[in-house]
């Protein structure tokens, strides 16, 4: 789905959360702000500098980087190692990064071992490990279980404390209803609501739209 005239702000040191029914274009901004689809009309303007032409490489060194839906690991690689690609060969870095989502036990893991929850862990190290100013998440609860989840909901809020502004996109309402505190909705490639959750959950467009009822906070 193609964004159509999205206008969003993401102010910084913020979690904002960013949901929709499948297809409405919540993937397609990130892959716009992050240069693998260059927009054919409109800005992204990143800490006052134009990015919208801007190629991936270059937008991660400037400070932004992200998780993907599907994680696409080096699964002969261990933990330690996957991590390492993106720390561009700091150790320090790298080992403080599987600390922070913790995986220390498992850095020395074949990728191909791990679980689907140690495998989103891993994927958020490596954004983490490319020392983010501002981290887009995609989905990183997809497939989790309740327990999983809120560990999630308690890391992305510890990765939000150490200074990093997050834009997060996710289907686990009761999760991102928790921890963002302010929530863009879309539909179709185009903003339909924007709001704290409860202004959200209580919005009746959304609930149309998406929710289907309105939302216990």
């Amino acid at each position: 789905m193609a964004v159509n005239n999205v206008d969003l702000t993401v102010n910084r040191g913020e979690i904002l959360g960013l949901i929709g029914p499948n297809g409405s274009g919540k993937t397609t901004l990130i892959n716009c702000i992050t240069g693998i689809y260059p927009p054919t009309k409109g800005r992204i303007i990143f800490m006052g500098k134009d990015i919208t032409k801007l190629k991936p490489f270059f937008i991660a060194k400037m400070g932004i980087a992200r998780t993907f839906q599907v994680p696409k690991p080096f699964l002969r690689l261990t933990v330690y190692e996957n991590v390492m690609v993106s720390a561009g060969g700091d150790e320090d870095l790298a080992l403080k990064c599987i600390e922070l989502v913790g995986l220390s036990e498992m850095k020395d893991v074949l990728a191909k071992n791990l679980n689907f929850h140690q495998i989103r862990l891993m994927e958020i190290a490596r954004a983490l490990a490319l020392k983010p100013k501002l981290l887009l998440l995609d989905e990183v609860m997809s497939g989790l279980t309740p327990v999983e989840v809120d560990k999630s909901a308690k890391l992305i809020e510890e990765i939000n404390k150490i200074g990093i502004t997050i834009l997060w996109v996710e289907h686990v309402m009761r999760a991102i209803m928790r921890v963002a505190k302010r929530i863009v909705v879309l539909q179709e490639g185009r903003k339909i609501a924007e709001g704290t959750p409860k202004e959200i959950a209580n919005d009746e467009k959304v609930i149309e739209a998406y929710l289907g009822r309105k939302a216990i906070l």
